[in-house]
């Protein structure tokens, strides 16, 4: 349409323009670090597009107190494991199906990794800011299991599970506890005699949950109190250091689109799956964009850009869904070698733009992320902004304590990705 400025000869004109073409590509980023999220991610769960998810989590254990204030004549009981699950319910998955769990001793102690002097002369990714543990870790444990519980994961009225664990192990911390043996003397010691332990759930469960990462493991006894009467104590161990609870991402495409996709080969393009496209929290997988033509559109000459957005539609809903998207999602911006070293913020600020989730409706509008890019548009001919690309994923903190995934809509095997982009063009 043409505008014009009064009595003045300048005309202009607004026009917009959604013709630019971004290429996608679904790439498996590596070093994402799982490690202090709060988070016990516990449970297996599989879709067909994309094959499954496991999450083991690993933690090592603590006293609060070495006070030994159990009674002279008291007896060892059992000992208990219990977890509780995160305030927000998190689940992904079929909840109707009973799930199992099993509790192992650790064998290796955990340590943390420091990939700052590793990767590409130290670039490293732009959410990893120290030594770590990363999902892809794992630590050797013991096969046979200290216990192992059957559950239904009825999500709104879960409130706590409890394991119990072997005796043997219990009745010797208990025994240790009362002669004052110095592996119970501090942590440092006590986590020498017990590295840590590890929840791993069954393969034929259905559904991850999200548990807080505050456990303990229940020493129970019993006594004969003053009165006479037989009564109950218990000494409780709790986390310990949460820079070592950690969760092991594990995942399988096979006889998915993306069986080829894994740490090795890290990118699959969209021609090569029928236009197939998909972002996954927890896994690091996430939907790598380029748009090759925008550097040269940003090059005309009289042109004011007057907005961008950046349109991402899904499948799938996100209520009353086992599988729903993520919430909100991001855009990182990585280098040539696939490692993201910024973000792309919200306009005019320093904060990452993370944009909600919006629904789709009954009358075929599919769901979407909508993106407000007229900031990152008049960057891209920057010099450091040379062989970039985008990587829309899952907003963190969610990025490391959830499984969530995203699959892009299709058309005529081609994702349905678009850059809409209004500009003033003067004359």
């Amino acid at each position: 349409m043409s505008v014009s400025l009064g009595n003045t000869n300048e005309n202009f004109g607004i026009t917009v323009v959604d013709s630019i073409t971004v290429n996608a590509s679904t790439f498996q980023m590596s070093n994402l670090p799982s490690a202090t999220t709060g988070t016990i991610l516990l449970g297996k769960t599989s879709q067909e597009e994309t094959g499954s998810v496991k999450s083991t989590s690993y933690f090592k254990l603590a006293f609060t107190n070495f006070t030994n204030d159990i009674p002279n004549d008291a007896v060892f009981d059992s000992i208990n494991l219990v977890i509780k699950p995160r305030t927000n319910r998190y689940f992904y998955g079929d909840t109707t199906v009973a799930q199992k769990i099993t509790v192992h001793r650790l064998t290796q102690e955990l340590e943390t990794k420091n990939i700052s002097s590793t990767v590409n002369g130290n670039i490293t990714p732009i959410f990893v800011t120290g030594p770590t543990i990363f999902s892809d870790q794992k630590f050797d444990y013991d096969n046979s299991p200290l216990g192992s519980l059957t559950f239904n994961p009825f999500v709104r009225s879960l409130d706590t599970l409890s394991i119990k664990l072997d005796n043997t192990l219990g009745n010797e911390i208990f025994d240790m506890i009362v002669s004052n043996n110095v592996n119970v003397a501090s942590n440092e010691a006590f986590q020498q005699y017990l590295k840590g332990l590890v929840i791993v759930p069954d393969d034929q469960n259905t559904v991850i949950l999200g548990f807080s990462d505050t456990v303990a493991v229940n020493i129970n006894y019993s006594y004969i109190g003053n009165d006479g009467f037989n009564k109950h104590g218990v000494k409780s161990i709790t986390t310990g250091d949460r820079t070592f609870q950690f969760n092991n991402i594990e995942y399988d495409r096979a006889n998915t689109p993306f069986a080829a996709l894994n740490a090795s080969n890290k990118e699959i393009k969209s021609s090569q799956t029928n236009g197939q496209v998909f972002l996954q929290a927890g896994t690091g997988v996430v939907a790598k964009l380029d748009i090759p033509a925008l550097k040269e559109f940003m090059n005309e000459p009289n042109i004011s850009i007057n907005k961008a957005q950046l349109i991402v539609e899904t499948t799938g809903e996100f209520f009353f869904n086992p599988f729903p998207n993520p919430s909100s999602v991001m855009l990182l911006i990585a280098n040539d070698n696939g490692i993201p070293f910024s973000y792309v913020p919200t306009p005019f600020s320093s904060t990452i733009q993370q944009v909600p989730y919006i629904n789709g409706n009954s009358m075929g509008r599919n769901a979407r992320y909508v993106f407000d890019l007229i900031e990152y548009i008049n960057t891209v001919n920057n010099v450091e902004s040379y062989n970039t690309s985008l990587f829309l994923t899952s907003s963190t903190p969610n990025l490391f304590s959830t499984a969530n995934m995203a699959l892009i809509a299709t058309e005529n095997n081609l994702p349905k990705i678009k850059l809409n982009i209004v500009y003033t063009k003067f004359k």
